[in-house]
C-alpha cells in the first residue's frame, strides 16, 4: 500500500478541472474543510457508490463547512459524462489526469502498478493542514459516517 500523507502536514496545493470544466484549487478553499475522496478509477462499482454516497450526503458535509471532491486519474471529459449518469449535482469531481496522477503522487497514494491513485479519504482543515487520512482495500466502499464522525 501507499505511503499516505501523514496528519499535520501541509496539504499540497493543487489546480484540476471538475467535471464542469471549472479549474478547483485547494488555496482558494482555504477557510473551508475539504474531503478529498480518492476513487481509483470513475465508471467502476466501489467508486460509483463512493461518490453517489457522498452526494447524498452533501447537506450534512456542508453543515460542517466541509467542500468535497472526488478524485481520480480519469480525464475530465470522462468524469464530465460520468457526473451527469450518476446525477452528481453538488460535489465537485476531478481529473487528475495530465500529468498522470500528479496530484495522487504529491499525497503518497498513486498506485504504480495500476496507474491510478489508491481507495482514500484526506481531510484538510480551514488552514490546510491534513487532519485525517486513511486508506482502504481497494474493493472497500468508505464508511461516510466515520468521515463525518472526523468533522
Amino acid at each position: 500500500m501507499a505511503n499516505i500523507i501523514k496528519v499535520g502536514e501541509k496539504a499540497p496545493d493543487f489546480k484540476l478541472q471538475d467535471q464542469s470544466e471549472k479549474e478547483i484549487s485547494l488555496s482558494l478553499l482555504k477557510g473551508k474543510k475539504v474531503l478529498l475522496s480518492w476513487h481509483p478509477l470513475a465508471w467502476t462499482a466501489v467508486c460509483t457508490d463512493q461518490m453517489r454516497s457522498l452526494e447524498r450526503n452533501f447537506k450534512k458535509f456542508e453543515e460542517k463547512n466541509t467542500v468535497v471532491l472526488g478524485l481520480s486519474i480519469d480525464s475530465q471529459p470522462s468524469k464530465s459524462v460520468w457526473a451527469r449518469v450518476l446525477s452528481l449535482n453538488n460535489i465537485k469531481i476531478l481529473a487528475d489526469f495530465y500529468p498522470l496522477g500528479e496530484v495522487s503522487k504529491k499525497y503518497g497514494i498513486f498506485r504504480e502498478d495500476h496507474g491510478s491513485s489508491e481507495r482514500a479519504n484526506i481531510l484538510i482543515d480551514e488552514n490546510g493542514i491534513v487532519i485525517w487520512a486513511k486508506l482502504y482495500e481497494i474493493h472497500t466502499l468508505p464508511d461516510v459516517a466515520e468521515i463525518l464522525q472526523q468533522l
